[in-house]
């Protein structure tokens, strides 16, 4: 009997990682101490920082209200008073890295994630900021990105970021319709975000980027179609469209909407409505989630086989070093991972105090390195290359997995490599699981099974 689409949608509607690493940070072997850490980073400069750059994310977690679908780390407050401090400690974990280093690093970039950025005011920002710059040497193509709250993101917000160097915002948009807004507690009218928007193109901005969610409460293809409809009035450079996670154990605020949610198959169709939309108003699929006008370096540097991917999504940066400052923030150095603590006062003491606040690391092996590639390549290019010893060590579970997605006809593979389909692309998640060794031997051990890989 021939399988359908709906078929594959229930067959591999299972939780699968984002893989913006690998492997995936509650696999991670928890290796790591502050001194093995600091030898890492060293390394990796080393290896690739004059030639490559530090890619640097800062994480800003306050936030005035609660987003109640967010599942991001974040810290409710008006208390404004809370920024110099935390500015403090994010000038002092950078000055720590200085010292290692030993040198004025190169920086390819810098972002500013949160919470929200914006919360903090253009003064703090900037003071910030200039440390960083007056104690760094800027890369030729540096790029510098923001996420803002189009509420809180005034013009004195987007002129001081542009003055600094910052050529790209992105908006948390989520959703349009005033009744699910309401309901997830993030209430701002249309005409907020396109003065946001307006402002940030007539200061200069170069791209601009909306974060939208499907499968949010109370969303039906009606109410996607007047979201879609206002953004194609916008006409954002970038846009990332990503799936609602309900989470309520983790972000209790989740269960105060659970009854008004879309069930599988209807939130299905509000990604398929979504993306027929956004390709029918000229986006391109970058990837997973993401969508690019076709003379956005995003869609570029996929036409070149150059995107690559990090903790912040897609990229454009070929730096192999990312390093997080702030509270919960990832770095990725190449060889090795590590998550600072999530706990913001414990954070702000351990930089205090000297230390790092690295609560969480991995030491990369030989077979992590070749999982990741090809994983990446994967989710970038749409297809990965690997040697005949990769081939030939795939194991039986892996094998009949692969031949099952070639018949059901979303990827090709041979002994030089594997290549998805168009038909492929929705399930690209469940195809790199069957390369996530990480993950295999994890349910190894739980179910006591050998080693797949």
């Amino acid at each position: 009997m021939e399988i359908t689409k709906l078929d594959l949608i229930k067959k591999y509607n299972v939780p699968a990682p984002r893989y913006t690493s690998y492997p995936t940070v509650p696999l991670w072997a928890d290796d790591l101490n502050e001194r093995g850490w600091m030898s890492m980073v060293k390394k990796a400069y080393a290896d690739f920082g004059e030639q490559e750059g530090i890619t640097l994310y800062i994480h800003l977690p306050y936030c005035e209200s609660l987003c109640t679908y967010c599942g991001c780390n974040k810290r409710i407050t008006k208390n404004h008073a809370v920024e110099t401090p935390y500015i403090t400690s994010i000038m002092n974990e950078w000055s720590a890295y200085l010292k290692v280093l030993d040198t004025k690093p190169k920086l390819a970039g810098i972002h500013l994630g949160g919470g929200t950025p914006t919360f903090f005011s253009p003064q703090s920002l900037k003071e910030m900021l200039d440390f960083i710059l007056e104690t760094s040497r800027l890369m030729p193509e540096a790029e510098f990105s923001f996420e803002g709250h189009p509420n809180n993101t005034t013009r004195e917000h987007l002129q001081t970021l542009f003055d600094l160097g910052f050529r790209r915002v992105s908006y948390g948009i989520q959703d349009f319709n005033l009744e699910v807004q309401k309901t997830i507690h993030r209430i701002q009218p249309f005409e907020r975000v396109k003065e946001a928007t307006e402002v940030a193109r007539e200061i200069g901005y170069d791209s601009v980027n909306f974060d939208l969610i499907y499968g949010l409460p109370h969303q039906n293809l009606e109410t996607i179609k007047d979201t879609f409809d206002k953004v194609s009035f916008l006409k954002p450079d970038r846009i990332a469209f990503y799936s609602y996670a309900h989470l309520p154990t983790a972000f209790p605020a989740q269960k105060s909407f659970e009854q008004f949610l879309p069930n599988e198959a209807e939130k299905r169709r509000l990604y398929e409505a979504g993306k027929e939309t956004l390709q029918s108003m000229g986006y391109l699929e970058i990837g997973m989630d993401h969508f690019a006008l076709p003379k956005d370096p995003l869609n570029l540097a996929k036409e070149n086989k150059t995107l690559h991917r990090n903790f912040m999504g897609y990229t454009t940066s070929p730096s192999k070093i990312l390093i997080g400052l702030g509270n919960s923030s990832i770095s990725d150095v190449y060889y090795a991972y590590a998550q600072n603590t999530k706990e913001i006062d414990l954070y702000k003491e351990q930089i205090s105090l000297e230390h790092l606040a690295i609560s969480k690391g991995h030491v990369m092996s030989q077979e992590d390195l070749q999982n990741r590639n090809l994983i990446l390549q994967l989710i970038c290019n749409q297809e990965a290359q690997w040697d005949f010893c990769f081939y030939s060590k795939l194991g039986k579970m892996n094998w009949d997995k692969l031949r099952t997605f070639k018949e059901e006809g979303l990827i090709e593979f041979d002994h030089t490599g594997i290549k998805m389909k168009k038909e492929g692309m929705p399930f690209i998640r469940n195809v790199c699981m069957t390369f996530d060794q990480r993950m295999q031997e994890k349910e190894s051990q739980k179910f006591g099974f050998s080693k797949a890989i």
